[in-house]
């Protein structure tokens, strides 16, 4: 306390020395003391009315702990009581042993007695429900069915209840209703019956098929209270879980497989295009069967159990992996491997409008896993590569064997020597990349580089066996008869050979699209150059793609062998005509951006014509819209058109020749800086045959 007084003093001290630092606060002195004499009188009145609210609370407290303390003195009391009472009815509880029995027994009398009525009428229920059964009344019959078996469970619960040990008695309740589980087999065979025909059920009497379904459903519901009833008490009655549902779905499962395996009639041995008829008429069992399901089946189902799609898509998967395990040829892989990736999916089967609304077709599961569908590739790469090979040496023999002839080789409508050894190999070819073309795109571009391959290996054959024919004719220039004429013929079929190898534009090309892409791409990385240059610039790149494409035209890269194939040329080249034109029109090219584009169009103009003895009159138009095209230029372009007889390429070129046009004045030309093959046949001819008979 001394302490705490002198901490007090010194700090009452060190505020009146702050108080009264300056002579003019002296002044002030008296006011200072009434303001702490204030301030003390707060205080202390604070402190009196803290000490008091203690000394209150500290009063209900002792108050509160002797209330208690009388509680706990009664409640003691009390305890002793209870457990004085208690000794005294340990006695009385054991008494109560056989009342508790008695309440059991008389639970179990009275659930006897309920089913009392049932019980004594077991038999004729039996018969009534087995009848039903045979009558095909399967919704009544069920229900006397669950009848029978409410009473028999309940009584082996009541049983199970007051002695589960008790066997002897659980028995002969089971024996006494032995009758009731062959209903329910019969019944249950009835249901597989039916849903093993649901096709043919669901057109006849679809109110068989809804009636077996409810019944499913009721015995799935008593069977989750029979399982919920177990886990509270350990008693199930025998037979329980039936499990229909998962018995329904298996049916329907080899149902569905059985329809699938019943179209498969046609055997190898028997018809070479087994597959593909199995296919197809596994395609429409399949496809009608679906019809039917959308259409009829599934309104006789809960919405939850639509699963039918499923089941016959893992059938038709199951099956084509027994198919593709056996030891297909090639022909036979192309057939499924079409089947499973293309028709499979397409409209004519999975991808049908009428079974568009029912599940999503991209959900599907492959019906061949990957590794399968690479393996059949394999195999059928592996199949065409020594097929071909054989093909390509035979048909080679076969051309051989006609060089010997006495007689001279066929001629083409212009009457140039050849065989047929060139339509032979290219429509091995195209065959065989329309075949690998109906599994998909990928395959047929692998397939196509395997024929290149192939084709450079033969024509070093090819060329290899017209050296051997040169040699032996030098041995002994009386044999053959036709050297001559057959190696004119084998000159020949080297031009056909180039002349079929170059389809790739009409076929589909994107090429053109390369080009623009490209050039607009460049042109992106000058657009800052000022416009005189940058317009010199774009017109001159617009002349250069232009003369290229045309001159890529007059060297006779392809010829048409029908008017479809002139109209299809001819409509591709006004189209890219158009894409140029509209890339250089945005790149402002100039004033000769039409004039340019309309040449490649003016060209088409010429292969489009259907009528041929209209052709002076296109090919004068031609001329006089680019007087600077000359005497080769018609040539090649007739050429390219491939119906033009001698005759009128000759009176045409004639025709012209004698009303030239001159092109000084014109706009810059096109046609001057083209140059193409000026060497015509005969000379080629000539020219290669005097070189082989050196």
């Amino acid at each position: 306390m001394e302490e705490t007084s002198r901490e007090a003093v010194a700090t009452a001290v060190q505020r009146v020395a702050g108080m009264l630092q300056r002579s003019d606060q002296l002044d002030k002195v008296e006011q200072y003391r009434r303001r702490e004499a204030r301030k003390k009188a707060s205080v202390e009145a604070r402190l009196k009315a803290a000490i008091q609210s203690q000394l209150d609370g500290v009063r209900t407290g002792l108050t509160q702990l002797h209330s208690a303390l009388l509680d706990v003195k009664d409640i003691q009391g009390s305890l002793a009581d209870v457990s004085k009472d208690w000794r005294q009815s340990i006695n009385t509880i054991e008494n109560l042993k056989d009342v508790k029995d008695a309440v059991v027994q008389h639970s179990q009398l009275a659930s006897a007695v309920e089913n009392l009525k049932n019980i004594f009428s077991v038999p004729e229920i039996v018969a009534d429900t087995q009848q039903l059964i045979e009558q095909g009344e399967l919704l009544q019959a069920h229900r006397k069915l669950m009848e029978l078996e409410c009473s028999r469970d309940d009584l082996m619960y009541e049983q199970y209840r007051m002695d589960s040990k008790n066997t002897s008695d659980m028995s002969l309740i089971s024996i006494y209703f032995e009758d009731v589980q062959g209903l329910s087999d019969e019944l249950a065979k009835q249901l597989w019956m039916i849903l093993q025909r649901s096709m043919l059920t669901v057109r006849r009497d679809p109110t068989m098929l809804v009636s077996s379904v409810r019944i499913i459903e009721r015995e799935e519901k008593i069977d989750r209270r029979m399982v919920d009833r177990k886990k509270q008490t350990g008693f199930i009655p025998p037979g329980r879980p039936k499990r229909w549902k998962d018995k329904m779905f298996q049916v329907l499962e080899g149902t569905v497989g059985t329809r699938i395996e019943g179209t498969q009639s046609v055997t190898k041995e028997a018809d070479k295009m087994w597959l593909v008829r199995l296919l197809e008429i596994t395609r429409k069992y399949v496809l009608d069967d679906l019809i039917v399901v959308k259409n009829l089946m599934v309104q006789c189902f809960p919405q939850h159990y639509n699963t039918f799609f499923g089941l016959y898509h893992n059938a038709v998967s199951s099956r084509v992996k027994e198919l593709a395990s056996e030891d297909l040829e090639a022909n036979e892989i192309v057939s499924l491997l079409t089947w499973v990736l293309n028709t499979y999916k397409s409209v004519e089967m999975m991808g049908h409008p009428e079974l568009f609304s029912e599940y999503d077709i991209n959900q599907l599961e492959p019906l061949l896993p990957q590794d399968v569908v690479d393996d059949l590739l394999s195999k059928y790469v592996k199949t065409f590569t020594s097929n071909i090979t054989g093909w390509l040496r035979k048909a080679l023999e076969t051309d051989k064997k006609d060089w010997q002839k006495e007689t001279e080789p066929e001629a083409d409508q212009d009457g140039y020597y050849q065989t047929t050894l060139p339509a032979i190999v290219f429509q091995m070819f195209e065959q065989n990349l329309q075949v690998a073309a109906q599994i998909d795109i990928d395959f047929k571009e692998q397939v196509l580089k395997l024929c290149l391959k192939q084709m450079n290996t033969f024509l070093i054959r090819y060329r290899e066996e017209a050296v051997t024919y040169k040699e032996e004719h030098m041995r002994d220039r009386q044999m053959p008869q036709c050297y001559v004429q057959y190696m004119i013929a084998i000159i020949n079929n080297c031009q056909t050979f180039n002349m079929l190898a170059y389809k790739k534009w009409l076929t589909g090309s994107h090429a053109v699209d390369t080009i623009c892409v490209t050039v607009e791409d460049y042109f992106n990385d000058f657009n800052k150059i000022k416009k005189p240059f940058n317009q010199e610039m774009t017109g001159e790149a617009l002349r250069r793609v232009v003369v290229e494409y045309i001159k890529a035209v007059m060297q006779k890269r392809i010829t048409f062998k029908n008017a479809d194939e002139r109209r299809e040329g001819a409509e591709r080249m006004i189209k890219e005509a158009d894409q140029f034109k509209f890339l250089f029109r945005k790149l402002a090219a100039g004033e000769d951006t039409d004039r340019l584009c309309g040449a490649i169009a003016a060209i088409a103009e010429v292969f489009k014509l259907t009528d041929p003895t209209l052709l002076f009159l296109e090919v004068t138009t031609l001329v006089s819209k680019y007087p600077d095209i000359r005497e080769e230029h018609i040539q090649a372009l007739l050429a390219v058109r491939g119906d033009a007889s001698r005759e009128m390429r000759q009176m045409i070129i004639g025709t012209l020749s004698e009303n030239k046009v001159s092109y000084s004045g014109v706009t810059q030309p096109i046609f001057k800086d083209i140059t193409v093959p000026t060497m015509t046949m005969t000379t080629m001819t000539s020219m290669a045959t005097a070189k082989l008979l050196k």
